[in-house]
């Protein structure tokens, strides 16, 4: 009986801290793996530009008009809807 409250303060940080820390992972690396040319991003450092090449660590993006920049996958941090960097 003496186990039942650790116990259950376990099932409570699982369910409140591990669990969606997961779901958030597996979400980022679907993303990052779905990941194509055209596609509009922002970086984590915050710059938004448009994917034209992919390889399979990193990804090159032009944040201006012949300016492109080399950046891990992992370092893409949210994928825009189409058109968002035109209507900026």
């Amino acid at each position: 009986m003496s186990f039942l409250p650790i116990i259950l303060m376990f099932v409570v940080l699982y369910f409140l801290m591990i669990r969606p820390q997961m779901k958030r992972q597996k979400e980022q690396k679907s993303m990052m793996d779905a990941l194509t040319k055209g596609d509009e991003v922002v970086t984590a450092g915050g710059m938004l530009g448009k994917v034209t090449k992919v390889t399979d660590a990193y990804v090159t993006v032009e944040i201006a008009n012949g300016t492109e920049v080399v950046v891990q996958k992992a370092a893409v941090s949210t994928l825009l809807p189409k058109g968002t960097i035109k209507s900026l």
